[in-house]
């Protein structure tokens, strides 16, 4: 039988994805790569992943 401390403190993948795209995910991050001092790469992702409702997507005043 699992113990209450443990149940609390698991969390399904599928949980933490609800909560995360809920409430939306800002990603940044950069990624350099250089030789000798020279950039040769450089990769800058800026992203936000977040939900749509179905009511704000659809313009207003348009019927189902």
């Amino acid at each position: 039988m699992v113990s209450t401390e443990q149940a609390v403190g698991q969390v399904s993948l599928v949980d933490l994805l609800d909560r995360l795209l809920g409430t939306g995910v800002v990603l940044a991050g950069d990624v350099v790569i250089s030789l000798a001092g020279v950039d040769l790469v450089e990769v800058r992702l800026n992203a936000l992943i977040t939900t749509v409702r179905a009511d704000l997507a659809r313009p207003r005043g348009a019927r189902r």
